[in-house]
């Protein structure tokens, strides 16, 4: 766990599965030994991959200790609360919420959409000037990681102000004072990231899920809490900024702080969907500004990766519509604190290998050597064969998560042990027709047999009928009963054989290992291991009675195993001292 990072990977539940680099749309993932890895300096925070994360693995930093350490202090804490509480908490009033905190330890509550309206001030003053540029909104922080780290032609247009919680905590120390400690609560994991890079204004950021836990730890029922007569929010209650959470919420606070042409303004969420939509962008070709609100998650904050659903949008956008209000007196509003950023963004991340030599060479890795290798299946998690070349030479992969690789390769091992038995081995389907046999198995079924394997090595298709009907009946009754049946005497060709016949894919596949009990090496190996048989269970015997036989007993075993050594090929066929004991 990389405890700066606020998303990490639980190794040992990590079950290479490779979901999380699929759902990644950055691809900040690492896959090591198998396990998938939280990249933090390629990691853009959005929370895909714990949302997806099959096995739990995929963890979001626990803040809960330090805000209780925090707390217990002694130092006057606020808690910064996020506008989309309201669908967080469907039909709870805000003194109930503001109750339950307080009972927490903190000093006060406040709303962060404060703010959220000191940045839509800002915007609104910056878009008085005609000149034509690109604006980006400063509010989400997983977007603004997005374009300082994946597309930095743009980063220049992210403006240069504050956060909503940045600005929060601005106001709140101005007038409470520089030494008020602020904790930030929401459905956003990215505020993690904005509250580390940011202690001087933000302590901790906690999201929805921890407050939850954190209550029910502390047995405190919000929506048990009786409702306290006084305002609950200091220093009061939010206006426009409570919309942030919405898409669109932002611009519709910008508008009512200054005349701006509707075509002037656009909003956009959800990742994939910025992703796209920046895609080529370029901002020499505007003829005026161009301010685009955007936030990582499809629907706005109300749909964070923490938040108690994702789902219901249209209830959860209806439930901060009702709380804006606009003011004659308050707008257009004049910030009250300074809104300058005074930290440089994120470096970029590291281009993709885009070297087609390099590219060719890590594609042959994986047994990629044409264009007709290349299946793109996506089996990997990166979207096609040549995008996880590239993750192959930036060392974020490896070849084990190719499947297609896999499979050929765990095809090619089988192939060779077949083929490298020294008994006879066949593979059959459901219509009993060979899907793999060795020459060994050839051989044993006949001189014909063994000239059309030459012709066709493994018989694929072949029905076994044709070329072994003796083994027919029992991996029948194999396929419909799924019985393994060992060491079964059966008799074709004017041979004898034993046969020990296995499911391998239940009423799909089945197989079958063959010897020839009638040739000399095979009647050979049964007299040793007859023999051995012998020797065991003589020696059960003897230790019974040793203190009768005496000497004998040595001296019985001494004679059998001269027999193994005679009949046996490996003069060390004899008894070991481990095989000699009963």
């Amino acid at each position: 766990m990389n405890a700066r990072h606020p998303v990490y990977t639980e190794k040992a539940e990590c079950q290479d599965c490779y979901k999380c680099v699929r759902h990644c749309p950055v691809k900040a993932i690492e896959v090591r030994g198998g396990s998938a890895t939280v990249m933090a300096e390629l990691c853009i925070a959005c929370g895909h991959c714990v949302e997806v994360c099959p096995a739990g693995a995929k963890r979001v930093r626990d803040d809960v200790p330090a805000a209780r350490q925090l707390l217990a202090g002694g130092a006057r804490v606020v808690a910064s609360l996020a506008p989309s509480w309201v669908a967080e908490f469907p039909g709870l009033a805000a003194a109930q919420l503001v109750a339950a905190l307080k009972r927490l330890g903190f000093w006060g509550v406040s709303e962060t959409a404060l703010g959220a309206q000191e940045v839509s001030a800002g915007v609104a003053a910056a878009l008085a000037d005609p000149q034509p540029r690109l604006l980006v909104s400063p509010a989400c922080p997983t977007v603004v990681e997005l374009v300082a780290k994946y597309h930095p032609k743009l980063a220049a247009a992210v403006m240069p102000l504050c956060s909503p919680l940045q600005a929060h905590a601005r106001l709140l120390k101005h007038r409470y004072g520089p030494e008020l400690r602020v904790v930030f609560i929401g459905p956003c994991i990215g505020k993690k990231c904005e509250a580390d890079a940011h202690p001087e204004l933000v302590d901790i950021a906690l999201t929805f899920k921890e407050l939850r836990r954190w209550l029910a730890a502390e047995t405190i029922d919000p929506a048990q809490e009786p409702p306290a007569a006084d305002a609950p929010f200091i220093p009061g209650p939010a206006e426009e900024g409570v919309l942030y959470p919405v898409d669109g919420g932002m611009i519709a606070g910008i508008r009512a702080n200054c005349a701006v042409h509707a075509g002037d303004l656009m909003a956009l969420s959800g990742v994939e969907a910025i992703q796209g939509a920046l895609h080529d962008l370029d901002p020499a070709t505007l003829a005026g500004p161009l301010f685009l609100e955007l936030l990582a998650c499809a629907g706005g904050c109300v749909n964070g990766p923490c938040a108690r659903t994702r789902d219901g949008t249209i209830a959860k956008r209806r439930a901060v519509l009702a709380g804006a209000a606009y003011p004659a007196a308050a707008i257009p509003r004049v910030p009250a604190v300074e809104l300058a950023l005074n930290h440089p963004p994120p470096p970029p991340a590291p281009a993709a290998c885009t070297d087609e030599v390099k590219l060719r060479e890590a594609l042959a890795r994986v047994g990629k050597r044409t264009a007709d290798d290349e299946l793109n299946c996506g089996g990997c998690g990166y979207a096609n064969c040549r995008e996880f070349a590239a993750a192959l030479l930036a060392g974020k992969a490896e070849a084990t998560m190719c499947v297609s690789y896999m499979r050929q390769l765990a095809q090619k091992k089988a192939n060779a042990l077949i083929k490298t038995m020294p008994s006879g081995v066949v593979i059959v389907d459901q219509e009993l027709r060979i899907i793999e046999c060795n020459r060994r198995f050839a051989r044993l079924a006949g001189a014909d047999v063994i000239t059309a394997y030459d012709a066709k090595p493994g018989l694929e298709g072949v029905a076994l009928d044709r070329v072994a009907p003796f083994l027919a009946d029992g991996l029948r009754h194999v396929l419909a009963t799924g019985e393994e049946l060992a060491n079964q005497t059966v008799r074709g060709h004017d041979r004898v054989f034993t046969a020990s016949l296995f499911g391998i894919e239940p009423g799909r596949s089945a197989g079958g290992v063959l010897q020839d009990v009638t040739e000399p090496a095979m009647r050979q190996d049964q007299v040793v291991r007859r023999t051995r048989d012998v020797i065991r269970r003589n020696l059960a015997t003897v230790q019974q009675i040793a203190y009768l036989l005496g000497e004998n007993a040595a001296e019985s075993q001494a004679s059998l195993n001269e027999i193994i050594t005679a009949f046996a090929a490996d003069p060390d066929a004899a008894l070991t001292e481990d095989e000699e004991s009963p």
